[in-house]
């Protein structure tokens, strides 16, 4: 049973998320930024992990405290559905195409928080969205994950789909690393036991 929920209350935002690492991606993300909402879906769709995201934030001020505080309850629900581990693959990549923009995305659970970000937008917005956002939201979900994360963007011209490909290529290393291995499911992936 590898699910979890998150409630997430600040005077900024009030967020719960609940994900399940043995689901479809299955999504239904309302958080009142439509763009991101879209992203979410993406997150959820490609990494076959279920996922609810209810969020209420200051959005009169901006987006950010929104997006950067579903980042952390999202990393928080992942780290307490993986538990400790075990059986897990842990490591993660793709390389994905999305029309003229190029993301690779690599990962590792190890509980050793790291963002590498080598992603530069074209515009500073998508629609109403700033663009800066998309790197906010990525270091809270791997800071609060334990998610050493490299994102590299190696081609395009289009800021929508050069987000939408690194969410993509996120959530495809995501489901692999979350992935049981069979050939060591009872055992934590690592040469010192734990993680």
């Amino acid at each position: 049973m590898r699910k979890a929920e998150i409630t997430r209350t600040t005077a900024e935002t009030d967020i719960r998320v609940s994900v399940d690492l043995d689901g479809t991606g299955a999504y239904d993300n309302q958080t009142g930024v439509g763009f991101f909402d879209h992203m979410l879906d993406q997150l959820a769709r490609h990494s076959l992990i279920d996922m609810t995201v209810r969020a209420k934030g200051d959005l009169h001020i901006d987006d950010h405290h929104t997006v950067e505080d579903v980042g952390i309850a999202l990393g928080q629900a992942l780290a307490k559905a993986l538990a400790d581990k075990r059986g897990i693959r842990r490591y993660g990549a793709c390389l994905l195409p999305m029309d003229d923009a190029l993301v690779r995305a690599a990962l590792d659970l190890s509980a050793r928080p790291y963002l590498v970000w080598n992603v530069t937008f074209p515009t500073a917005k998508i629609g109403s969205f700033d663009t800066e956002l998309v790197r906010e939201f990525f270091q809270a979900f791997a800071t609060h994950g334990g998610i050493t994360l490299h994102v590299d963007a190696l081609h395009g011209i289009n800021s929508h789909h050069i987000a939408e490909a690194a969410f993509k290529a996120v959530a495809r290393a995501l489901r692999e690393a979350v992935e049981t291995d069979p050939r060591k499911a009872d055992a934590v992936p690592s040469t010192k036991g734990t993680l």
